[in-house]
């Protein structure tokens, strides 16, 4: 990659990072003008688009990324997060369970999935990813949260569920 390109990509995250997001954007494009494979700008690309509300476009852009490189981790995760956000909740999984076969102990790939799994009300399934999420990390904001709404939501059913019997 060139020094041109460094400093090119340096200056979009700069501007994604202040919420200048056109800017950013307009960075990345012409960095993918001169080098359409860059996976780098597609991936922050997508996100870019992600943090404006354009999730279909941030997909495309992830997508792209990974026609080039089908096992990139970034790219499976940022999908999958871009899914959930559009209540594609099987899709964000099927990205989450992708990026498991390259990394078994990807512990925000486990965390992200039990999101998914919490949205489809499936709260025993993603109390179990947190907990693994956890395991793996054990100071994993995102899952330890997360884990404590499963579990105060479990708490809940059972206990109406207990009320009206």
């Amino acid at each position: 990659m060139s020094n041109e390109i460094d400093m090119m990509l340096k200056q979009a995250f700069e501007y994604a990072d202040e919420e200048n997001f056109y800017d950013a954007l307009r960075i990345y494009n012409l960095i993918l003008k001169k080098e359409p494979k860059n996976i780098s700008a597609l991936i922050d690309k997508g996100v870019t688009l992600q943090n404006m509300g354009r999730i279909k476009q941030a997909i495309r852009s992830y997508d792209k990324a990974l026609l080039i490189s089908p096992c990139l981790l970034d790219a499976l995760l940022n999908k999958g997060t871009a899914l959930h956000s559009d209540q594609k909740y099987l899709e964000a999984i099927e990205c989450y369970d992708a990026a498991l076969k390259i990394d078994k102990k990807c512990a925000m790939a486990l965390a992200y999935k039990g999101l998914s799994l919490g949205e489809m009300g499936k709260l025993q399934d993603a109390l179990k990813h947190f907990k693994k999420a956890l395991y793996i990390d054990k100071h994993y904001d995102l899952a330890n949260i997360s884990k404590e709404i499963a579990q105060d939501l479990l708490k809940s059913i059972r206990e109406k569920k207990s009320k009206t019997q």
